[in-house]
C-alpha cells in the first residue's frame, strides 16, 4: 500500500505542477497580482508531495520492499543502510524521481527566497519552473515509476546495488550533480522570464547571478568528486577518461562558467544582454541533452542507466520542446534589445568577452566529439573514434590563451586601461613564472618537454598574476580590515582562478610524471619505483557485510624507512558474485602512491599494478578551491538584502491598474 502512496503523492505533485505552471502565467499576462501571489503556494505543494513520494522510495529500500520492481533490481537485505539510501538513485527510475526532487526543491526555494523581486518576474520565472517540473513529472509517471509492483510473484531477495555504486563518492557525487544540472533551470527561467517580459536590464541579470553561482557550485563539486571516485574506485587510476557522460557534465559546466562571466558584465555594465541570455537558454538545453544522451540507450557507460529508446524518444522530444520554444521567443525578443555602454579594446568588457568565446569554442569541441561518433554510427556509417589524444590536444590549444586573458583579466578595469599602467606588473610576472617553472622542473625531472613547460608556466602565471593584484588592492593594509574591504565577490574570484590553476598544474604534472609498474610478486619480494620500495607481504583475507575477499598487504618504504601499509583488495560480493578491484592510496599532498591487486598465477606468485602520480591531489583541491569561490559568491550580502527599490515595481503594478480578482 505504502508504495501506491508514492504513486498518489507525485500525481498530486503533477497537479500542482499544472496549477504553478498555468495560473501565475496567466496572472502575470492579463495583470492579475491575486493569481500571481499564488505562485509560491503551488511550488511548496508541488515539493511536499515530491519529497513525499521520494522518501517512500527511500523506506521502500529501507526495509527491503523486494515487491517493488526497482528496490529488487538495485538493493538487498545484506547492505548497509546508508547504500541502501544510495540504492534510491542508483538505477534509472530512482535517478529520474531524484532529479524531479532536485527540480522542485529548487522551484520552492526560488519561490521563498525570491521576495523582494516583482511579481511580474517573479511569477513568470516559477511558471517556467512549473513547467520544467511537469514534464520530468510525466517523464516519471508515464515512462519510469519506481513505484511498479512484482505481485503476485517477487523475490526473497534483491539484485543488489552494482558494487562499483557501492562507494562513498557515489552517495553525494549524483545529488550534488543533479543539484548542479538542474540549478541551471533557475537560470534558464529568469532568461525566459526576461524574454517575456522584454526587459533584458541588468536587474534580471542580478537576482540570476546569485542562482547561476549556486548551481555552478553544485556541478563543480559533482564532477570533482565524480572524478576522485573514478579515480579510486575504478582501479586503473585514471580521473577522466572522456567518456560521453562525463562531457554531458563538463559542457554544462563550461557554459555556466561563461554564463557567470557573462552576467556580471551585464550587470555591472549594461551590456551583453542578448548573448547573456542565449548562454543561459544553452546552458540548460545542455543538461536536457545529457540528460538524454545519459538515459536514450544510445551509449553503453558505466555511468548510463538504461537502453529502453521509448524513454529516449520522450527526453527527446521535451528537449526539442524546451530548447526550441525557447530559441523561438528568443529570435523574438532579443533583437529589440541594444547596449548602450561604451568600452575599449583593452578592457575589462573585452577580456571577459573573449573569456566567453574561449569557453564556448571548448563546448562545442566536446559536443563535436562527444555526439559525432554517436550519430556516424546511427546513420549506418559505421564506427569512429574520437578519443583521448582528439580532446587533450585541441584543450591544450585552448590553454594558453584561457590561461593568459585568466591572469590579466582581473588586473583591468572597465571601459578602458593604459598599458603603462601594467606593464611593470605583467613583467613581474612574467619572469617570475619563468624562474619558478624552470627551476622546479628542472631540478625535479630529468625529462621535461615542451608542451610541460608552456602549461606549467602558465598555471603558475596564474597564480602570481593573482597575488600580485591582491597585493596592489590591498595597498599595504594587509589587515582584516583591508581584506574584508574588498569584498566577498572579489574574493570568490581569487578562489576560482587560484583552483583553476591548481587544476592546470595537477593535470600537467600528473600527465607528464606519472610512473606505472605491473609486475609479478611472491610473498616477502621488493620492487623498487622511483625513490619507493614496495615489499608484499602476502594476502589475507577480509568479509563485509555483503562481500568477501582478501587483500594484499604491501608495506612502503623509503630511504630503509617504513613510509606506509597498504592493503590493495579483491572483494566478490555475495550477490551475483562480481570480483571488484579496491585500490590503496596513500596520499600526500606531493603525491599518491597507488595499488591495485590482479590475479593470482598457478605458482603462487601475484599481479600487482603500482602507481606514482605526482600532485594528484591537487586537481580535487583545485576543485574545491573553486567551489568555496562559489560559496563566498553567495553569501555576497548585495544578493540576500531586499531591497525596498526593487520591491517597488509590485508597487507600481497595483497603482496601473492590477486587478485583485
Amino acid at each position: 500500500m505504502i508504495a501506491e502512496l508514492g504513486y498518489v503523492s507525485l500525481t498530486l505533485a503533477l497537479a500542482f505542477s499544472i496549477l504553478l505552471t498555468v495560473y501565475p502565467l496567466w496572472g502575470a499576462h492579463t495583470g492579475n497580482l491575486r493569481l500571481m501571489q499564488t505562485a509560491p503556494a503551488y511550488a511548496l505543494g508541488l515539493f511536499i508531495f515530491t519529497a513525499l513520494s521520494f522518501a517512500i522510495l527511500v523506506y521502500a529500500s529501507l526495509t527491503d520492499d523486494f515487491t517493488l520492481a526497482y528496490v529488487a533490481s538495485h538493493s538487498s537485505s545484506s547492505l548497509p543502510w546508508y547504500y541502501k539510501i544510495t540504492s534510491t538513485w542508483g538505477g534509472h527510475e530512482g535517478a529520474v524521481l531524484l532529479w524531479v526532487l532536485m527540480q522542485t526543491g529548487w522551484t520552492a526555494v526560488v519561490a521563498f527566497a525570491s521576495k523582494s523581486l516583482p511579481w511580474q518576474l517573479r511569477s513568470r520565472v516559477l511558471s517556467v519552473l512549473g513547467f520544467l517540473g511537469l514534464g520530468f513529472i510525466l517523464y516519471t509517471l508515464l515512462m519510469s515509476s519506481p513505484f511498479e509492483r512484482l505481485l503476485p510473484y517477487y523475490p526473497v531477495e534483491g539484485h543488489d546495488l552494482n558494487p562499483l555504486l557501492q562507494d562513498p563518492g557515489m552517495i553525494i557525487h549524483p545529488p550534488l550533480l543533479y543539484m548542479g544540472y538542474v540549478g541551471l533551470s533557475v537560470s534558464f527561467a529568469f532568461a525566459i522570464a526576461a524574454l517575456m517580459m522584454g526587459k533584458l536590464d541588468n536587474t534580471w541579470a542580478k537576482w540570476s547571478r546569485p542562482w547561476t553561482m549556486a548551481a555552478w557550485l553544485f556541478l563543480t563539486l559533482g564532477i570533482t568528486i565524480g572524478s576522485w571516485w573514478a579515480y579510486a574506485e575504478l582501479g586503473w587510476g585514471g580521473w577522466w577518461f572522456w567518456d560521453p557522460v562525463e562531457n554531458a557534465s563538463l559542457m554544462p559546466w563550461l557554459i555556466a562558467t561563461a554564463l557567470l562571466h557573462s552576467l556580471a558584465v551585464t550587470e555591472k555594465r549594461g551590456v551583453f544582454k542578448s548573448w547573456t541570455v542565449l548562454l543561459a537558454i544553452t546552458g540548460f538545453s545542455l543538461t536536457l541533452l545529457g540528460t538524454f544522451i545519459v538515459r536514450s540507450g544510445i551509449i553503453v557507460s558505466v555511468h548510463a542507466f538504461t537502453t529502453d529508446p521509448g524513454r529516449g524518444s520522450f527526453i527527446l522530444s521535451f528537449l526539442a520542446l524546451v530548447v526550441g520554444g525557447s530559441l523561438i521567443l528568443y529570435a523574438l525578443r532579443a533583437g529589440a534589445v541594444e547596449s548602450v555602454s561604451r568600452y575599449k579594446l583593452f578592457s575589462r568588457e573585452v577580456a571577459l568577452w573573449l573569456n566567453n568565446l574561449l569557453l564556448g569554442v571548448a563546448t562545442i569541441i566536446v559536443l563535436l566529439g562527444t555526439l559525432l561518433p554517436m550519430v556516424h554510427k546511427e546513420l549506418g556509417l559505421g564506427t569512429i573514434s574520437i578519443g583521448v589524444p582528439f580532446f587533450n590536444q585541441m584543450f591544450s590549444y585552448l590553454l594558453v590563451p584561457f590561461a593568459l586573458l585568466l591572469g590579466l583579466a582581473p588586473m583591468l578595469r572597465w571601459k578602458q586601461n593604459k598599458w603603462v599602467n601594467l606593464t611593470g606588473k605583467l613583467f613581474f610576472a612574467l619572469v617570475g613564472a619563468a624562474i619558478i617553472t624552470f627551476s622546479w622542473l628542472y631540478s625535479s625531472y630529468e625529462n621535461v618537454s615542451f608542451s610541460t613547460l608552456i602549461a606549467l608556466f602558465f598555471a603558475i602565471w596564474v597564480m602570481l598574476t593573482t597575488a600580485i593584484d591582491i597585493l596592489d588592492k590591498l595597498a599595504g593594509n594587509v589587515s582584516f580590515k583591508g581584506i574584508k574591504k574588498l569584498g566577498n565577490s572579489y574574493w570568490a574570484m581569487v578562489m576560482a582562478h587560484l583552483g583553476f590553476a591548481f587544476v592546470v598544474m595537477s593535470v600537467t604534472l600528473t600527465s607528464a610524471y606519472s610512473v606505472e609498474k605491473h609486475v609479478k610478486v611472491n610473498p616477502g619480494e621488493m620492487v623498487q619505483l622511483n625513490e619507493y620500495e614496495y615489499r608484499f607481504d602476502g594476502v589475507k583475507a577480509i568479509t563485509g557485510p555483503n562481500y568477501k575477499g582478501y587483500a594484499g598487504v604491501v608495506t612502503v618504504f623509503k630511504d630503509s624507512e617504513q613510509e606506509a601499509r597498504l592493503y590493495a583488495e579483491k572483494r566478490q560480493y555475495d550477490i551475483g558474485m562480481q570480483v571488484m578491484t579496491e585500490a590503496a592510496v596513500d596520499a600526500k599532498l606531493s603525491r599518491d602512491l597507488y595499488l591495485a591487486l590482479g590475479e593470482q598465477f598457478n605458482n603462487g606468485a601475484w599481479a600487482l599494478r603500482i602507481y606514482h602520480k605526482p600532485f594528484v591531489r591537487w586537481m580535487w583541491l583545485g576543485g574545491i578551491f573553486m567551489a568555496l569561490g562559489g560559496l563566498l559568491m553567495i553569501c555576497d550580502r548585495r544578493y540576500r538584502r531586499a531591497s525596498a527599490n526593487q520591491s517597488a515595481p509590485s508597487a507600481t503594478l497595483l497603482a496601473k491598474g492590477a486587478t485583485h480578482e
